[in-house]
């Protein structure tokens, strides 16, 4: 064996250690941080989902205001995004109803529910959940309630996640409501001790400026020295971004969202099938300061556009 051969060894492990030590932050909510969550565990040992907690859609929007908890569906996939795949927790948290008073509600979802009403805390019964999963980080609630989401569209105030989501029209502001319900310190702590924060992919208005929007989040990205990462849409999204361009996507994140201007953007650049009606997310003079990555990042088997979490993994890391 060469001498060279018995260092490089060495060398790699360190490098692996390093990689294993990054601390990320990520938020958002739905398919969006889902997929986020798949890419950074391929390269962090300490994650954390902040999730926004607005949604009043399918199961979630019947069990919230019912129980009084922050909406479970979102965190439901960002718990399961988080966990190893074949075991039996996981098989019960994916299941759906069909039939009977049940039907639509998702098994985990309710299983969220009842942790929170044995545990007296919602954070305490994903942190319960977490551990029956296995999962590979830490699922927080943006707010430690059910928000409602407010946006004025064309001038005109609309009410609830999946009304803005549908909506036609410029957006112009984004509030939640109460506004007085502040984030919890657990949020916080994991957005300071960060090394690398993500935001997006996802819905930009109901899922990542939803976030942002939680009174004393937007105030510690802007604080933490952790790296800022803005992973884009592959396209415009038929309601809330319909022929938005890429900066049009910035510019509502820092105007609207109030978080600061990202360190770095990853840009999908490679083939991509845009759905009709549609337009793709492109960057034709992003900000000098800004750190553009383009990169292929598109899951080239999925039926509708999305990240491959293998591939903005590796960019990610890159990045941290």
């Amino acid at each position: 064996m060469r001498e060279a051969d018995v260092l490089v060894d060495p060398v790699l492990e360190e490098l692996e250690n390093d990689l294993a030590e990054i601390r990320v932050a990520a938020l958002g909510g739905g398919h969006g941080l889902a997929g986020a969550l798949r890419a950074v565990r391929h390269y962090a040992g300490d994650v954390t989902a902040i999730v926004t907690v607005a949604d009043d859609g399918g199961s979630s929007g019947r069990l919230s205001p019912a129980l009084e908890i922050p909406p479970p569906g979102d965190i439901r996939m960002a718990l399961l995004a988080l966990s190893p795949e074949g075991t039996t927790w996981r098989d019960l948290m994916e299941y759906r109803f069909e039939e009977s008073d049940v039907a639509g509600h998702s098994l985990g979802n309710l299983i969220i529910a009842a942790l929170a009403n044995l545990s007296g805390s919602f954070e305490e019964a994903l942190d319960r959940l977490g551990r029956l999963l296995e999962t590979q980080g830490t699922v927080l609630p943006a707010a430690p309630v059910p928000l409602i989401l407010e946006a004025d569209v064309d001038g005109k105030v609309v009410s609830g996640q999946v009304a803005i989501a549908r909506s036609r029209g410029e957006i112009t502001d984004v509030r939640v409501v109460p506004g007085d319900v502040r984030t919890g310190e657990r949020v916080t702590a994991a957005l300071s001790a960060a090394d690398q924060i993500v935001l997006g992919p996802g819905s930009l208005f109901t899922s990542v400026i939803a976030g942002l929007r939680v009174p004393g989040v937007a105030e510690a990205v802007n604080q933490a020295a952790g790296r800022l990462v803005y992973v884009c849409n592959l396209t415009t999204q038929d309601g809330e971004t319909l022929g938005m361009s890429g900066a049009a996507h910035v510019d509502a994140l820092t105007g609207i969202g109030g978080v600061r201007v990202p360190d770095a953007l990853v840009v999908h650049e490679g083939a991509l099938r845009i759905p009709d009606g549609l337009t793709a997310v492109t960057f034709a003079d992003a900000p000098r300061a800004i750190d553009v990555v383009r990169a292929d990042v598109a899951d080239p088997a999925a039926e509708w556009p999305q990240h491959d979490p293998a591939r903005l993994g590796a960019v990610l890391r890159r990045l941290a």
